[in-house]
């Protein structure tokens, strides 16, 4: 027998859904994001804005972090 707790909620209950734009916005300002990468052979470490876009890239993660919070951007690794 199926519980009445169970069954699905109205999507009013649910939480508000981030337009695919504003998702893209998110962070932006906030927060750098940290990757490595490899350029012209080069293990290295790009740091990405929180839409993406590639703002820098240094010799290492830590100089990466550093330049990060020098800009005042929440630095995050990406594997």
């Amino acid at each position: 027998m199926i519980d009445q707790q169970t069954k699905t909620h109205s999507p009013e209950k649910h939480a508000p859904v981030m337009s695919a734009e504003a998702f893209a916005q998110w962070g932006v300002g906030q927060i750098a994001y940290i990757k490595p990468v490899v350029v012209d052979g080069q293990p290295v470490a790009a740091i990405f804005s929180a839409d993406g876009q590639q703002i820098g890239v240094t010799e290492n993660r830590d100089v990466a972090r550093a330049a990060a919070i020098q800009h005042s951007l929440e630095p995050v690794s990406v594997h």
